[in-house]
């Protein structure tokens, strides 16, 4: 009797085991499937491809000979006509329609009341003439189309136009600046241009390849939300249940490995 029970014991344990092992398996034997589409994926694509990049023409080269007109200049402009400019976060050097443009962001100073006094100032985008100095407001939807079509290659006709003044999630264009002009083309790939209205720029070239990488890469972060957030609970949790699962399976092949041993002991 006092043999049978340590016997009993170890089939239970062993059983439990099993069965612990079985479910996890099941659990993220799909996940981890996922995991590996998406990976075939990721590293059999050319991301060029996917972001874009290879339908994306370089901005032509500005002349080194131009009289490019003092950014102080500008900004001094931009007070005198009643702009509080309080610091300046960047200055770029564009182009709109083959001219040089400056695009300026600046941040303005805020008259501190009691609604206010603990809200953070936001920065706002100027453009600029680079050469005479005159200001310019956000782009209307038939210049965005211009910049649009001079910086894509392929197929120039527009299939679709939309103005865009929010975006969810899961958007395509998701964190881009705002407003922006989705440009859709009738191209084989499927390609909508984003350009930022008060930018003035391109910002994003979305297509079919990106599409299927961005449901994929949802799978394979496991943000159902934002798509992009690298340590929800979600995927901590099935990392944690996959070290469960691998260590599981290393006790089952000993457990397997002593009971073969005794089984094949010579009596």
């Amino acid at each position: 009797m006092s043999f049978r029970i340590p016997v009993l014991i170890a089939k239970s344990f062993h059983y439990r085991i099993r069965k612990i092992h079985r479910y996890l398996g099941l659990l993220l034997g799909m996940q981890f499937l996922f995991w590996t589409i998406g990976g075939i994926y990721f590293s059999w694509s050319n991301m060029d491809e996917i972001h874009g990049d290879l339908n994306r023409r370089p901005a032509s080269l500005m002349s080194s000979n131009s009289n490019f007109i003092s950014p102080s200049a500008v900004i001094q402009k931009m007070q005198s006509l009643g702009q509080n400019v309080d610091s300046i976060n960047d200055i770029r050097l564009i182009q709109l329609s083959g001219q040089p443009f400056y695009q300026l962001l600046i941040k303005e100073k805020l008259a501190l009341t009691h609604t206010n006094h603990s809200k953070k100032p936001e920065f706002k985008v100027q453009l600029a003439n680079a050469i005479t100095g005159e200001l310019r407001g956000p782009l209307n939807e038939f210049e965005a189309i211009a910049i649009a079509k001079e910086g894509f290659i392929g197929s120039a006709k527009i299939r679709e136009v939309k103005l865009l003044t929010e975006t969810s999630t899961h958007h395509e264009y998701r964190s881009g600046p705002l407003p922006a002009y989705a440009i859709s083309f009738d191209h084989p790939s499927k390609s909508t241009v984003f350009v930022a209205s008060e930018l003035g720029t391109i910002q994003k070239i979305r297509n079919d390849k990106w599409r299927i990488f961005d449901f994929l890469w949802m799978l394979h972060t496991m943000d159902y939300e934002g798509r992009d957030n690298f340590g929800n609970i979600l995927l901590r949790g099935f990392s944690i249940f996959g070290l469960f699962t691998i260590f599981s399976g290393f006790i089952l092949f000993y457990l397997s490995s002593v009971k073969r041993k005794k089984h094949i002991q010579p009596q």
